[in-house]
């Protein structure tokens, strides 16, 4: 059993017990989550759910791991020519969720 849920403009592949990491979500690490913005649903072998948008009834919850930061990226701009060069650093924050149910 699985369900595709999107969570921060994105879409995930979700399965009981496993581990997403998603885009920062205002909780607190040992908080709750649950989404019904679920997209589609499998529940057996050939028995499935979808959406439009959204299926009906269904519910994902899990329980926040962490908040954490990735590791860094740079990025450098240049202009040939012109001594122009650039570099700036980023960190992207997430947040882990360990997903505990899928029903419906």
């Amino acid at each position: 059993m699985y369900a595709i849920i999107r969570t921060g403009g994105k879409q995930y592949r979700v399965a009981k017990d496993a581990h997403i990491d998603v885009d920062l979500l205002p909780l607190e690490e040992g908080a709750d989550f649950s989404t019904t913005e679920v997209l589609f649903l499998k529940t057996g072998e050939n028995t499935f759910k979808v959406g439009s948008p959204l299926v009906a009834g269904a519910k994902v919850t899990g329980k926040v791991i962490k908040n954490f930061k990735d590791k860094k990226i740079r990025v450098f701009k240049k202009k040939r020519r012109k001594g122009y060069r650039k570099t700036q650093g980023h960190r992207q924050q997430h947040t882990r969720i360990q997903i505990t149910g899928i029903e419906g």
